[in-house]
């Protein structure tokens, strides 16, 4: 009856969201559009064994939500462990473990969570899920995007290695396809013991929908061959609200704050749905376009007014691609110089931006965040960043001309690598941290604002914040395509409170 687990999401001080999916026939498969309606009762206590109930409700629901369950238990205490199920009759789900943010203005001491991104089913399994799910210490699980990817079975693998074949078999362009693919997603063992573990808090970035999404097309959508993109992107967003723990309906928006007590507040951003068309590529005069937007003016005066001063201490921002210039090197390697263009999908001409995709590509907003943040004074700004299938450590300078020597640092910014996605080692087809330490030094030297660069590992990171700074671990897995893959510690960064800045730590917990 529960197949595809339970989830919770977007925790509250005094709420949280409650998610499942049902099957209550075996027509009911996910995407069919055919099975019963049916009652589904849902239940939240203090205890695992449900003998202190708090919370209870229930809700309808059928194929033309793809059976699918979003409930918001309310009354519940702030900064408090809970446990819910979901029942149909005799049938009972697994119990997950959530927990409500602190209460607002409450002093926080410590928070942790887990950071992760770009997990492509076909390219391996999600042992990263599995590490996070056993901590049993995390407050909530921040997934950057691209949560599901939208090709065909064997398409964007570099090794030519399919791990787990995607279903359907075909890329997902209708909402049928959107609903098989993310009801595959959620049979996944290790998803579904991190989802039981811990609440999500996610956004989503272009995998979702479509390649290089923008608000107008997608680079891995054709008009006509694959229908209007209007109507793929609204299939999307559907499967997305039915089958994700999140506080979003069609037609709303996807960008919201949640404060955790007086130390951080954490904006979610949605960089997919009102930017501007990417623009050619990096000498091309639309990048430095005012004209040109990567969050879209209302996204933008909410997160600028997130960032001004007063409010929770420490302020991160969920930032699906990355903010901090990044320039390639004239030294690199026809080869490698190919295998960056092929990992950051964007183009490379020395001494320019190079991956017109992120903030690069749209220089206007990131230079008006950055005077924000400049001219206003404001400290403790971290960027919380996926997408780019590589870990990263970066300041996120005022002035990239004269940084390091006069200019500062206005914030960090922080970036998991992928659990599964392809990295530099998969399409150059070389063994890990070989190939790819000549092009980590290169950018590194070009960049002096990037502190640390790992183009090859895949797997997980967890955040630590405290008052007097904000810790993140990487971990990485020995082998994306065994399931019982080990982990370990690869390096830690800090961004100690007031500085702005990245640098080397120790820590980290296994």
């Amino acid at each position: 009856m529960f197949a595809h687990g339970v989830a919770s999401g977007d925790p509250y001080p005094d709420s949280v969201l409650l998610w499942t999916r049902v099957t209550p026939s075996a027509e009911a498969t996910p995407g069919s559009g055919l099975g019963p309606a049916v009652t589904v009762n849902w239940e939240v206590a203090t205890d695992p064994a449900f003998s202190r109930v708090v919370s209870k409700g229930s809700a309808k629901t059928g194929p033309e939500r793809d059976h699918t369950v979003k409930v918001i238990a309310g009354r519940l205490e702030p900064g408090t462990p809970y446990w819910y199920r979901f029942s149909v009759g005799r049938a009972v789900s697994g119990a997950g473990r959530t927990r409500t943010a602190p209460a607002t203005g409450a002093p926080v001491d410590h928070l942790r969570f887990g950071v992760v991104s770009c997990t492509n089913y076909q390219a391996g399994y999600f042992s990263s899920y599995r590490h996070l799910a056993e901590r049993g210490d995390l407050d909530a699980v921040l997934h950057l995007g691209d949560y599901l990817y939208e090709y065909a079975p064997g398409e964007y693998q570099a090794r030519d290695v399919v791990v787990r074949p995607h279903d359907p078999t075909v890329e997902m362009t209708t909402l049928a396809h959107y609903r098989r693919r993310h009801g595959q997603y959620k049979t996944d063992p290790d998803l579904q013991a991190l989802h039981l573990a811990a609440p999500f808090i996610v956004t989503w970035d272009d995998h979702e929908a479509a390649n290089d999404a923008w608000s107008g097309g997608a680079e891995n959508h054709t008009e006509g061959a694959e229908g209007l993109w209007s109507e793929r992107r609204a299939a999307a967003n559907q499967a997305y609200a039915e089958w994700m723990p999140v506080r979003y309906e069609p037609g709303g928006p996807l960008f919201r704050r949640l404060d955790f007590g007086a130390l951080a507040s954490l904006s979610m951003l949605d960089l997919r749905s009102y930017r501007s068309q990417q623009a050619a590529n990096g000498v091309d005069p639309a990048v430095d376009s005012p004209e040109r937007t990567i969050t879209g003016a209302a996204q933008m005066d909410w997160l600028l007014g997130n960032l001004t001063s007063g409010g929770p201490q420490w302020k991160l921002v969920g930032n699906p691609v990355m903010i901090a210039p990044v320039r390639i090197p004239s030294t690199l390697s026809l080869a490698e110089v190919a295998g960056v263009q092929k990992l950051m999908g964007g183009t490379t001409i020395d001494g320019v931006p190079y991956n017109v995709d992120q903030w690069d590509g749209y220089e206007a907003d990131r230079s008006r965040v950055v005077r924000h943040l400049r001219d206003q004074g404001i400290k403790d700004t971290v960027f919380l960043t996926g997408d780019i299938h590589s870990g990263w450590a970066c300041d996120l300078p005022a002035d990239p001309l004269t940084y390091p020597t006069t200019g500062d640092s206005v914030a960090a910014e922080l970036v998991c690598t992928s659990v599964t996605s392809d990295n530099l080692d998969d399409i150059l087809n070389a063994p890990p941290r070989t190939s790819s330490l000549a092009v980590e030094a290169a950018i590194r030297t070009a960049n002096p604002h990037v502190k640390y660069l790992d183009f090859d590992s895949h797997g997980y990171s967890v955040l630590d914040v405290t008052p007097a700074g904000v810790r993140m671990d990487w971990y990485v897995l020995a082998d994306r395509t065994v399931q019982a893959s080990a982990a370990t510690l690869a390096t830690s960064f800090t961004v100690g409170a007031g500085t702005g800045k990245a640098v080397p730590a120790t820590g980290g917990v296994l």
